[in-house]
């Protein structure tokens, strides 16, 4: 494709409850989404920064402004562009992998749909529906962590995940299983809220039979993550210190996990994403899907790269309703028995529906190249 403009365009929807974790509360999701344009065809891509710059350095405000000003043009006058070609044109701007992968994204999806190729299809899925776990948000009290849990577990979900944070990891955990059983799929996530100091605490965890621990320290601490793993029995699964396959490689290689959450934004887009699940599958390391509170757009992404083969955990892909009332494409409805559907259509295989969208619009810039 030749690229003749994108859009940006930015968008906020509420949330149907507040949602906490170590680092923040978020009671809506203000959301960058891009619309690139080219001579025959068209495609969406999101990007998940946040407002502030809390679970990574980036921030929602910052990826626009390095979009408009460098990604971007980057691109401008190049006769056959494809999704491919994305990473080199934009290696050299260093940092910034969630602008770079939402403008991948939207390219990817503009390919995808004119050669009418589903995502799923592109990146290699053998799945044609995947299982889905809830991530569940730090609460005021267990009796109401215990019946947000039972709610999720009636609706057929297969996983749960709780957040943690020091002084809310052992007593909620606790209550969890006792209530639920020890054949409830169950892991905590604490958005790198621990030192190693805490090592002997976070002991405390293992006789619950967790799944994993998600990203106990800070994301630079790779070497604290291999001190831990020997210390705690629970499997140590590595969230933001992966960014890169290279970075997985060596976080592997220095044992400081033993499984890994993929999230295509913190990564730099679907590609490396595959890259990262293909580097973990040789190393006979299990892999899931992250998620960041995506819309219907980031949310058939995820679906298509958790049908791979490596994704062999419950992935936080939950349905739409999980989130939002009213989501900006045609809702994600989990099944009876816990999965979601692969979409099937060229692309992302879902487009937005313009009245939803133009109701939660904050502001739109249209960049021409």
């Amino acid at each position: 494709m030749k690229l003749t403009g994108v859009e940006l365009r930015t968008i906020r929807l509420p949330l149907v409850a507040p949602f906490r974790t170590s680092f923040a509360t978020q009671t809506d999701r203000q959301a960058l989404l891009l619309r690139a344009v080219g001579t025959d065809t068209e495609g969406w891509g999101e990007c998940v920064a946040m407002v502030d710059p809390r679970y990574s350095s980036e921030y929602a405000e910052g990826c626009a402004d390095v979009l408009r000003r460098f990604l971007i043009p980057a691109l401008a006058g190049r006769e056959h562009l494809d999704a491919v070609a994305v990473a080199p044109a934009l290696e050299p701007f260093r940092g910034h992998r969630m602008a770079k992968a939402a403008l991948e994204m939207a390219v990817l999806d503009a390919e995808l749909r004119d050669r009418g190729v589903p995502l799923a299809r592109e990146l290699g899925a053998v799945h044609d529906r995947v299982p889905c776990g809830v991530s569940v948000g730090i609460m005021n009290s267990v009796p109401e962590l215990l019946d947000a849990v039972s709610g999720y577990l009636d609706a057929g979900y297969l996983r749960i995940k709780l957040k943690i944070e020091p002084g809310w990891d052992v007593e909620p955990v606790r209550a969890v299983r006792e209530r639920f059983g020890d054949d409830l799929l169950l892991q905590v996530d604490a958005n790198a809220a621990y030192t190693l100091a805490d090592a002997r605490h976070l002991v405390r965890l293992d006789p619950f039979d967790l799944l994993l621990m998600e990203q106990p320290l800070d994301e630079e601490d790779v070497l604290g993550h291999a001190e831990l793993a020997k210390t705690v029995a629970t499997p140590i699964c590595l969230d933001e210190s992966i960014t890169s396959a290279r970075s997985a490689a060596a976080a592997i290689t220095l044992g400081a996990c033993s499984i890994v959450n993929i999230k295509p934004g913190r990564v730099g887009g679907y590609l490396e994403a595959r890259r990262i699940h293909d580097v973990c599958a040789a190393h006979g390391i299990p892999v899931w899907a992250g998620g960041m509170l995506e819309t219907g757009l980031g949310r058939a992404a995820n679906v298509a790269l958790a049908a791979l083969p490596g994704f062999t955990l419950p992935g936080d892909t939950s349905a739409s309703d999980r989130y939002y009332r009213t989501d900006i494409t045609e809702p994600f409805v989990l099944s009876e028995d816990g999965h979601l559907p692969v979409p099937t259509g060229p692309g992302l295989g879902v487009v937005p529906d313009q009245a939803a969208l133009d109701e939660v619009t904050v502001q739109t810039e249209w960049i021409s190249l």
